[in-house]
C-alpha cells in the first residue's frame, strides 16, 4: 500500500531556525519546565554558549555528547547546542539499569556527558565512575543555586566570538538507544536531514501559536519528534519532568494546551482521573497516541470524552513504516492502526522474504516499508542493520518491522502480533491480535493480552491475562467459555487468568515477553488445550 509523498522541503537546520525565531520573536516563549520558561531570543543565545562551551572542551564535528536526565532547560540547551556545534546527541534513557547505561555509553564513544543532578545517590556515584573508566568529561546540569552556577560558568565558557559552522542535512543528529534488556540496545542513528523532512511535515498544524505538552521522558523518540516539530515551526512546549495525569489536565487548562503526544496507558490514566473534565482541555487541537497500539474500548472512550482532533501512529523509531488512523473519520475501523503516511510505502512479506502480491485483503505477512523518514542505521551493529533491511526489486532500502499484519480491502492495516510471538499451535498459525478483539468486546474486560505457553499436546497455546473493569466480578472459566465460543476451533484459549494490572515499560508499552517468562521457565508445566 502507498501514498503519494509530499512535496519536499528546502533544509533549514535546527539552530537555524532556533535563531530565525529569536530573530522574529524574541520574547515569545519557547520552552517551560515547571515555573521556568525560555524565550526564542534567550535559548538562542544559550544554544550558541552551549556550542562554543563544546567546542572549547575538545568536542568536534560528529563526535558524541551524551546526555542523562529528566526534561529541563538545561538539558534543551544542551542538547540544541550539541547539534549548533554538529556533534550528535546521545539522550539516554534514565530508567535504564547501570550495566545497561555503561554498555550504551561505551558502544556510544561519547566525549562528554551532561548529567542532571536529581538522579539519585547510587546513580551519580555511578556516571561519576563510568566517566572517570571511560576518560569522558562531565557537565551536571540541574536547578538549585550550587548546581546552576557551575552550569553557566561551564556554558560561559567558550569563545562568545567563535563562528559555528552550519550545519548540514548529512550531519549525525541524534543515537535513540532501544528498550532491550538483555544483551546490548542498538543505538538508532538519525541524520539531520531526516529530522528536518520529519518536522516539516504537513498536517500536524505546528505554528507559532501552538503549545505543545510532552509528558513522555525526553530521551524517547516519543518526545523528541513532537518536541522538533514545535522547533521548526516556531511553536512553544511544556515539558512534564514525570506525568501526573491531574497534572496534564490543569496544565492543559491553565495554558491553554493545543497540542500533546501520549502513549495509550497515559490516555487511560487521564480518563479515569477524578478531575478529568472535557470542558478543561477544550484548548487541545491535536492529540496524538504511540508508543504502542491503543485497544479498540480505549479508542472509543477518547471519541466519545477527549475533545479535538485525534490521531494515531503506528511507526519505527528506526523509521520506514508508519501509518496513521483519524479515528473521529474512520471509527468503523478502530481494530485497525491505519493507513501508511504520505510518502510512506507499507507492504507485507511472506515467511519466505518475497513481498505478497498487493491488494489480497486478509492475508497475513510481516509488515515491511520505505519512507523518506528512516534512520542511516544502526550504531556499530552491521548485523542488526542486516536484520531490519530489505531490498525491493529495484534496489530500494526497505525496513522490516518483526510486525505480522494484514489489509483489508480499504487499505487499512491490522497488526496480528509480533512475528517472533506469533502463536503455533498444531501446526496452525494463531495471531493474538484475532483473540484479543473478541474478549476486548466483553462489557467487563478492562484490559487483554494474550500469549503462547507451553502445552504437550499442541506445542504451544494462547493463554488470555485479563484485567477486569472496576466492580465487575469476572468468572475466567466463564469467560473463556464465552471468548471460545466466538473463535474457530483451533484458536481456543486454553484458559484466562486475571491480573491487577499487566506489566508495562517506561513508555507505556505492553511488556508480552514478561508475562510468558515464567510459562517458559524449566520448572513451569505444559498445558493442554480445550
Amino acid at each position: 500500500m502507498k501514498t503519494d509523498a509530499s512535496p519536499s522541503e528546502a533544509f533549514v537546520s535546527f539552530p537555524a531556525a532556533i535563531a530565525a525565531h529569536a530573530a522574529n520573536a524574541p520574547d515569545e516563549i519557547a520552552f517551560r519546565v515547571d515555573a521556568h520558561a525560555l524565550d526564542w531570543k534567550t535559548l538562542d543565545a544559550h544554544v550558541r554558549e552551549v556550542a562554543s562551551a563544546l567546542l572549547a572542551n575538545g568536542v568536534q564535528p560528529g563526535d558524541r555528547v551524551a546526555l542523562l536526565g529528566a526534561a529541563s532547560l538545561a538539558y534543551v540547551e544542551c542538547l540544541f547546542g550539541a547539534i549548533a556545534a554538529r556533534a550528535c546527541a546521545v539522550p539516554l534513557p534514565v530508567s535504564a539499569s547501570a550495566n545497561a547505561l555503561e554498555r550504551m555509553i561505551a558502544d556510544s564513544g561519547a566525549k562528554l556527558l551532561l548529567v542532571d543532578p536529581a538522579a539519585d545517590g547510587d546513580m551519580a556515584r555511578f556516571v561519576e565512575r563510568v566517566a572517570a573508566t571511560h576518560r569522558l568529561s562531565m557537565v551536571t546540569l540541574g536547578s538549585d543555586p550550587e548546581v546552576a552556577d557551575a552550569y553557566v560558568q561551564w556554558r560561559a565558557s567558550g569563545d562568545p566570538a567563535r563562528a559555528l559552522a552550519p550545519s548540514r542535512p548529512d550531519d549525525a543528529f541524534n543515537i535513540i538507544y532501544s528498550s532491550g534488556t538483555t544483551g546490548l540496545p542498538k543505538g538508532i542513528v538519525h541524520l539531520h536531514g531526516m529530522r528536518q523532512r520529519q518536522a516539516a511535515r504537513k498536517g500536524f498544524a505546528f505554528s507559532p501559536t501552538s503549545r505543545s505538552l510532552l509528558s513522555t521522558p525526553i530521551y524517547s523518540n516519543t518526545t523528541i519528534m513532537p518536541m522538533l516539530g514545535a522547533v521548526a515551526n516556531g511553536g512553544s512546549c511544556v515539558l512534564m519532568r514525570k506525568f501526573d495525569a491531574g497534572s496534564f489536565i490543569e496544565t492543559t487548562h491553565a495554558l491553554g494546551v493545543t497540542h500533546t503526544m501520549l502513549v495509550p496507558v497515559q490516555y487511560r490514566r487521564i480518563l479515569d482521573h477524578p478531575r478529568f473534565d472535557r470542558a478543561r482541555l477544550a484548548s487541545l487541537t491535536l492529540s496524538q497516541s504511540t508508543g504502542a497500539p491503543m485497544d479498540v474500548a480505549l479508542k472509543r472512550d477518547v471519541l466519545e470524552r477527549w475533545p479535538g482532533r485525534f490521531l494515531e501512529i503506528y511507526g519505527l523509531t528506526e523509521g520506514g513504516v508508519s501509518c496513521f488512523l483519524e479515528p473521529r473519520l474512520h471509527p468503523d475501523k478502530l481494530h485497525t492502526v491505519g493507513q501508511p503516511g504520505h510518502g510512506t510505502e507499507v507492504f507485507l512479506i511472506g515467511d519466505d522474504g518475497v513481498r505478497l502480491p498487493q491488494g489480497v485483503a486478509g492475508q497475513a505477512g510481516e509488515v515491511v516499508g520505505r519512507s523518506p523518514f528512516m534512520m542511516a542505521g544502526y550504531h556499530n551493529r552491521p548485523d542488526a542493520d542486516a536484520e531490519i533491511r530489505w531490498f525491493d526489486e529495484a534496489g530500494n532500502l526497505c525496513h522490516r518491522t518483526g510486525d505480522v499484519g494484514r489489509f483489508d480491502d480499504d487499505g487499512f492495516l491490522t497488526l496480528l502480533d509480533r512475528k517472533k510471538d506469533v502463536i503455533i499451535s498444531g501446526g496452525n498459525n494463531i495471531y493474538a491480535a484475532d483473540l484479543e478483539a473478541v474478549l476486548a468486546k466483553h462489557e467487563d474486560v478492562a484490559e487483554v493480552a494474550v500469549i503462547g505457553i507451553p502445552s504437550q499436546s499442541w506445542g504451544e497455546t494462547p493463554l488470555a491475562i485479563v484485567v477486569a473493569r472496576p466492580g465487575a466480578d469476572l468468572d475466567p472459566a466463564a469467560l473463556c467459555a464465552w471468548a471460545n465460543r466466538a473463535v474457530g476451533k483451533t484458536q481456543r484459549l486454553s484458559a484466562v487468568e486475571l491480573r491487577e494490572a499487566l506489566p508495562r515499560n517506561g513508555l507505556g508499552k505492553l511488556s508480552k515477553k514478561e508475562l510468558r517468562a515464567p510459562y517458559w521457565s524449566a520448572e513451569a508445566p505444559a498445558s493442554g488445550r480445550p
